[in-house]
């Protein structure tokens, strides 16, 4: 995930296009500038804007090769990508590891890159495996960022809650921060937050072979073990602070900082963007608890985000060439040292500097056995955006009638999987 999907804003960037025109590269003519690069971003928020701009000044000096980033709103980045790679996109753009990846590979809207990466090293088999297509490399990655339960330290300390391990544990946590006044925090207006939620509940209670299965089409989501999902789910839904379709994850992250809920299902880098930089130290989180000891805490959901080269990139070379820079220690050191909501995914980059919070974050994905990249990353995208955000939304609206959600679902992902990926 991721992330990473939906639903709203109008464009924002360099060129300061609208829709319909959303997501369309500043044009440069024929055969593009060839002292520039332009890069497509979807880094909306002014954490991560402002360090991508900080590695791209430093691509600037070393190389003399300018970057022009057109920054989108993330959202609508993630809702136009299509359209967009069909269209007249960036040279180079940000996205995501894994399947969201691949589906992209495969309808040929990419530019392989398996020349750039026989350059790297610090990368491990896994990493490279997530950046590849039928063996072919096409994405570099940049960081990553852990899904867990998200809190504040200090409120934790001051009304004495601990941190749970087991779900019926997480439950009564849940429900003496709701009588507290300070419920748990949820959010999805802008579609995909939930998903976090889901899957875990699915990999504590069937595991990771089961869900790998089931983002990929080969099993039901009217099987019984899918419903338990839900149903599980259900026992949490009376703690969430109310009004979560109406709540963007910016404003869930607020809440918890703001101290008006107690504590939230995100990826590290949510919360932490919505942190004042001195009371960063005071966020803290614990691994979504054990459902099922048969699964444990063993999987972990941590999302890869990275760079790629458009299938219509109008300057290969130029794209190579920072994406080969990328690749490298040190530019995720010049990354990471402006957004410390993040973890380094080549082993080479310096973590002398990682706050505490990164610090657990290596630890939690370096101890899980199984690592996942989130529901609209590990599925077909169409499938993602078309059916399970509606269908999430549907249950948060009403979640009595799991039997009819889970059957809707399992018609249109049979619809969707039936028809060819081009």
């Amino acid at each position: 995930m991721s992330r990473r999907s939906l639903l709203r804003g109008a464009a924002a960037g360099a060129c300061m296009v609208t829709l319909p025109a959303l997501l369309s590269a500043c044009g440069h003519g024929p055969g593009g500038n060839r002292n520039q690069v332009t890069v497509g971003s979807n880094a909306s928020d002014a954490v991560p804007r402002k360090a991508y701009a900080a590695a791209f000044e430093a691509y600037r000096k070393q190389t003399g090769k300018q970057v022009k980033v057109n920054t989108k709103d993330h959202n609508d980045f993630q809702e136009n990508i299509n359209r967009y790679l069909q269209g007249t996109p960036d040279d180079v753009f940000m996205w995501f590891a894994g399947y969201r990846m691949q589906y992209f590979a495969q309808k040929g809207l990419l530019t392989e890159i398996s020349d750039v990466w026989a350059s790297f090293s610090g990368f491990s088999d896994a990493i490279k495996e997530q950046s590849s297509y039928d063996g072919k490399q096409y994405f570099v990655p940049y960081y990553y960022y852990p899904w867990a339960v998200f809190h504040r330290r200090s409120l934790f300390q001051q009304r004495g809650y601990q941190q749970p391990r087991t779900w019926d544990q997480f439950i009564a946590l849940a429900k003496r921060m709701h009588k507290d006044g300070t419920p748990v925090a949820f959010c999805d207006k802008d579609g995909w937050p939930a998903m976090g939620t889901f899957d875990y509940i699915n990999l504590r209670l069937n595991g990771y072979d089961f869900h790998k299965a089931l983002m990929a089409g080969e099993e039901a989501w009217n099987d019984n073990r899918v419903k338990k999902v839900f149903d599980t789910w259900r026992e949490l839904m009376p703690y969430y602070q109310k009004g979560a379709l109406g709540r963007t994850w910016e404003e869930a992250g607020q809440s918890l900082q703001q101290r008006r809920t107690g504590m939230v299902v995100l990826g590290m880098q949510h919360p932490g963007t919505q942190f004042p930089d001195d009371e960063r130290d005071d966020i803290d989180f614990f691994a979504f608890p054990e459902i099922d000891p048969s699964h444990g805490q063993d999987a972990v959901e941590a999302p890869v985000d990275g760079f790629l080269a458009a299938g219509k990139a109008k300057n290969i070379d130029g794209a190579k060439e920072l994406l080969k820079w990328l690749g490298t220690p040190e530019a995720e050191d010049i990354y990471l040292r402006h957004d410390p909501g993040n973890v380094a995914v080549n082993s080479g980059a310096d973590t002398s500097g990682y706050s505490a919070l990164q610090k657990k974050s290596v630890e939690l994905v370096a101890g899980a056995k199984q690592i996942s990249q989130f529901l609209d990353r590990d599925t077909r995208p169409d499938f993602a955006s078309t059916v399970m955000i509606q269908a999430l939304q549907d249950f948060i609206r009403d979640p009595k009638d799991v039997d009819g959600l889970c059957n809707r679902i399992e018609r249109q992902k049979k619809t969707i999987f039936s028809q060819p990926v081009g």
